[in-house]
């Protein structure tokens, strides 16, 4: 069995376990849960997962490079304390969103220096800057919450358009735009040859510069977005925004099948993953289950979904 195939059956297979999974949850939290399945609650479960699919689009480029970028969940916190705190200092609401959207894609093309310029590992880059931004959070709002800012900008995170909720839509509208890149255009071949192997696509006239450029500038953007959905949903700045979200925005991505070595995984799967994670979280949440078994239940997800995609190629390099 050639190699093409045997990736394309793991994949598929892949595909088919989180499903599983996704229904086996939901049965599971709709037999020992109250009102899981009900309206409102699943309009919450994607409410809930909308801040992390935004920033998962630019994840799961950043992941399919090789990369990694752990620091979104500190681009969201400074984003939304920042934001909240130009429009209590006067600024127009729309120009501190651009500022703030200016900020994390300027915050992603310094990683892609470091990273490709300079040749530093990603977790290490990702990790320096991560202490950056949370201690700036901090130093901007005193470790207070920031609030005060107009009523209209919580159309962002708590608005509705008919019965859908603005954050979803926003999600899905940078899912398709993700889609697009990654599937239409030859940035995103760019983007997987790089991941597959970056010499070769670099001897084949492929600016990886560019690429790396690209997908972190388009992360951090992507990450700031989410923190300004963020801040409109609680409706306050808060200095521990986003923290520990990149761990639920890695796994989301790592489970819906995005190989953590690069070269392989479709954006469209990822949203099954944060699907389950997001279904996963509410279920605990709805049993009352502690966060501190919370965060433990999400580290062996993390553990398990990163061992699988291990096994699954030494598996298909192995049938080659």
């Amino acid at each position: 069995m050639s190699k093409k195939m045997t990736n394309k059956l793991t994949k598929n297979l892949s595909q088919f376990t989180i499903l599983i999974a996704l229904i086996i949850l939901s049965i599971f939290f709709s037999f020992t849960t109250d009102g899981f399945l009900s309206t409102t609650n699943l309009f919450n479960i994607m409410r809930q997962v909308a801040v992390n699919g935004i920033a998962a689009v630019g994840m799961t480029m950043v992941i399919i490079t090789g990369g990694i970028d752990i620091s979104v969940g500190a681009i969201m916190g400074v984003g939304s304390v920042g934001c909240a705190t130009l429009m209590v200092q006067g600024a127009h609401p729309v120009a501190a969103v651009l500022i703030i959207l200016v900020l994390g894609l300027m915050t992603g093309i310094i990683h892609g220096f470091f990273i490709h310029d300079i040749d530093l590992p990603p977790m290490i880059v990702t990790l320096a800057t991560m202490s950056i931004l949370r201690g700036t959070t901090y130093i901007i709002s005193g470790g207070l919450p920031v609030y005060g800012f107009p009523k209209n900008f919580n159309i962002i995170g708590q608005g509705y358009i008919g019965p859908i909720p603005v954050p979803v839509i926003i999600m899905t509208i940078c899912f398709i735009i993700g889609w697009f890149i990654l599937e239409r255009t030859s940035f995103g071949r760019y983007v997987y040859g790089v991941g597959s192997n970056k010499e070769a696509s670099r001897l084949s006239g492929v600016n990886v510069r560019k690429v790396m450029y690209g997908v972190y500038g388009l992360c951090g953007l992507l990450s700031a977005m989410a923190g300004l959905v963020l801040l409109s949903r609680v409706n306050s700045g808060q200095p521990k925004a986003g923290e520990g979200y990149e761990m639920d925005i890695i796994t989301a991505v790592v489970l819906g099948g995005v190989s953590t070595t690069g070269g392989e995984g479709k954006i469209v799967n990822v949203i099954m993953g944060l699907l389950l994670m997001g279904i996963l979280l509410n279920g605990m949440v709805i049993m009352n289950i502690p966060d501190y078994y919370q965060r433990l239940v999400k580290g062996f997800v993390l553990l398990l979904a990163i061992s699988y995609d291990k096994i699954s190629q030494k598996r298909a390099n192995n049938k080659v």
